[in-house]
């Protein structure tokens, strides 16, 4: 099964950037559960875990597309994630409004590179999801560049979690995750050794705003995904350049179905920024990324 658009981008009225497909037709979950249920209790969210079909038929209602994920932390987790090729199979079903992202293990070297490939070239996934804290790397470390080369050769943006980490937060330990990996600073060395990759920087980055703000205006390859956060909560420094200076680097992303589309556009609509940009967050700024030319 080849991952082939059916999307019309022209009509639709935005692209998620930032969805969660968490489990699998065998009933396979990304995480292990004592990690779904701390998530649960962290996220006061609804459905948890919804199927291909339910995502679809949510964003074909409101007229959207949704880019949707899993992420693999095989090593760190010790826990396999959900199929990628039934990901990409439930996509290619939805092919109206779903496409598929793929992923990686990063600690498992050689193997990290070998699968990327095959999930470009023969799944036809239209960019790579990376989650430093739960996959338990440093984005930054020499010894993942080639992944990254890789990932630029292959022509495919690589979008990376940033800021505070809601999966393992009120377990011991945190589950073991450690923030300081999702520090957007570490993404730097990546955008200016390989200025050809486009790097998206998922969430408002808290507690490093400033950090993720000066990365995507002076890296033209660095892009910032709104999900995760209610607009309404987005960190001052990042509203205000919203209008200006990050305007065209701002992508409208959810992270449902921990916040729903709904939720996230009400509180959208609410913030003080011009008009004008508003199409570039919701739609214009994820074609460009994505690598798509509107018809119109």
């Amino acid at each position: 099964m080849r991952y082939k658009s059916a999307i019309d981008f022209d009509a639709i009225e935005a692209v998620d950037m930032h969805v969660h497909y968490e489990i699998d037709q065998c009933g396979h979950a990304s995480l292990p559960q004592d990690y779904i249920d701390a998530s649960v209790a962290y996220f006061k969210s609804g459905e948890r875990l919804p199927s291909a079909d339910t995502i679809a038929e949510l964003y074909r209602e409101l007229n959207m597309a949704a880019v949707i994920f899993t992420v693999d932390a095989r090593t760190q987790l010790g826990h396999l994630p959900n199929s990628i090729d039934d990901l990409v199979a439930s996509a290619a079903k939805h092919n109206d409004v779903l496409i598929p992202f793929g992923s990686v293990d990063p600690r498992t070297g050689e193997a990290a590179i070998i699968e990327a490939t095959r999930q470009v070239e023969e799944l036809g996934v239209w960019g790579m999801k990376f989650h430093p804290s739960l996959q338990g790397f440093d984005p930054s470390d020499p010894q993942y560049l080639p992944l990254w080369r890789k990932i630029s050769e292959l022509g495919v943006p690589a979008l990376f979690h940033t800021g505070q980490n809601g999966i393992g937060a009120g377990m011991a330990g945190g589950g073991g995750l450690k923030l300081r990996y999702s520090n957007p600073l570490l993404l730097d060395d990546i955008a200016a050794e390989l200025p050809d990759l486009k790097i998206i920087m998922a969430h408002p980055s808290v507690p490093w705003q400033d950090e993720a703000n000066s990365i995507a205006i002076h890296k033209p390859n660095v892009y910032i995904d709104l999900s995760g956060w209610s607009p309404k909560y987005f960190p001052e420094s990042l509203v205000r350049f919203a209008s200006n200076m990050l305007a065209g680097k701002l992508l409208f992303a959810t992270d449902y179905p921990l916040l729903t589309p709904e939720k996230w556009l009400g509180a959208f609509a609410e913030l003080p920024i011009k008009d004008e940009v508003r199409p570039g967050i919701l739609k214009g700024n994820a074609l460009k990324v994505l690598g798509v030319t509107p018809k119109a």
